[in-house]
């Protein structure tokens, strides 16, 4: 069957015609060939006359204004794998890993043949209703999955392999703030008494009261404690990246160098880690190493492993009924009952580490239903100083 050729574009430079497969296409020219003289002609395809009719008009609207990009080749998946290789070298390795887990494992397996230039925006829609009712992603996965491939679309629009933004028209799900979980006074007596003696008392006690990250707590060096000024520097963190096989040194989440006026029974813990670690040289001799210096070690100086240091606290926390509890919900419960005690919001947010006081405003201001009464409770005795000053 001969393809139907309709009309000529409105400023004659291409022409538009129904394919034998159902699709419309547009051609026009972008100039001349230097070599042949010939003109150079290039095509766009649309499922309606109108649709293509519309791009052709954008087309010679760039041409006219010497603003036009030229379509690139490139598959979506193709363009993903550069992006990962030349565009991410000032990400960390783990973020690195995860930004390579959601290009592999769910962008490229159902957009991966796409070409770049056809990339649209339901087809983007698509995929994340699938991964949320398919394969049961949460929101926020199918959030941080966006922010990856968003952050690859937008160098690809700065290079000029697209025109439009496709993941702007897309409509993101709800993400519903998780719940803080905390660990109660009544409950902290318990997990208090539960550590007691346990080859990890101190490494516990020490992240309970100074909400430090896991990764944190475990990278601490003996040169970030200072026991004259009772302060801890918090700069680097030590765990093993995802798909890795070392565990290493890496900077802060948030890049956030920190440093910590600790209680004095944290000092006092840190005290008896260090005579703890005397006694473990002494008895291990030669074999003794600890070369990074490390707070936390175990009997021969090497690093404490995060996956046995979590097992370990979960144990404890199935001990006292509790099992439901995560090792960050220690850092939680810091935060909450600084916040009881009455430090100020800037103070928390430094000692967490957090980017910004509004941040961990957000996160911890309404998790204790008594620090409301609590602040009531001291405006009702500023009151009440007001009236008995003024009898």
């Amino acid at each position: 069957m001969a393809n139907k050729k309709t009309t000529k574009n409105a400023k004659g430079a291409g022409t538009i015609r129904k394919r034998p497969d159902g699709r419309w296409e547009g051609r026009y020219s972008t100039g001349f060939d230097p070599k042949t003289g010939k003109q150079i002609q290039k095509s766009v395809y649309g499922s309606s006359q109108k649709e293509v009719r519309q791009k052709l008009t954008q087309i010679t609207a760039e041409l006219d204004e010497s603003i036009y990009i030229e379509p690139t080749s490139l598959k979506v998946g193709t363009w993903l794998d550069i992006w990962l290789k030349d565009y991410t070298g000032n990400v960390k390795p783990a973020t690195y890993s995860a930004y390579e887990e959601h290009v592999r494992v769910h962008l490229k397996l159902q957009l991966g043949e796409v070409m770049l230039t056809q990339l649209a925006p339901h087809m983007v829609q698509r995929l994340y209703n699938d991964l949320l009712r398919e394969r049961q992603l949460s929101p926020k996965s199918v959030k941080n999955i966006h922010g990856v491939f968003h952050r690859a679309m937008e160098q690809a629009k700065k290079l000029g392999y697209l025109r439009t933004k496709p993941l702007d028209a897309v409509i993101l799900p709800r993400v519903e703030k998780a719940k803080i979980n905390t660990v109660a006074d009544d409950s902290m007596m318990a997990f208090l008494e539960a550590i007691k003696g346990d080859p990890y008392e101190l490494v516990l006690f020490v992240t309970a009261f100074t909400g430090m990250r896991q990764g944190e707590v475990l990278g601490l060096t003996w040169d970030c404690v200072d026991f004259d000024h009772n302060t801890i520097l918090i700069n680097k963190q030590h765990n093993r990246v995802k798909g890795d096989t070392e565990f290493r040194f890496s900077s802060l989440k948030n890049d956030k160098i920190r440093t910590l006026t600790a209680a004095s029974d944290v000092m006092e813990a840190l005290r008896r880690q260090k005579h703890q670690q005397d006694i473990w040289a002494a008895a291990a001799g030669e074999a003794w190493n600890n070369a990074d210096n490390l707070v936390f070690t175990n009997e021969l100086g090497r690093f404490m492993n995060n996956k046995t240091l979590y097992m370990n606290f979960k144990r404890i926390m199935k001990k006292i009924g509790l099992e439901g509890l995560r090792f960050h919900d220690l850092r939680h419960t810091y935060a909450v009952n600084s916040l009881r005690a009455g430090d100020d919001i800037k103070t928390v947010q430094e000692n967490l580490g957090h980017a910004t006081a509004s941040f961990t405003l957000s996160t911890y201001a309404h998790s204790t239903p008594g620090m409301k009464r609590e602040s009531a409770n001291r405006m009702e005795q500023y009151i009440q100083t007001l009236r008995s000053a003024s009898c």
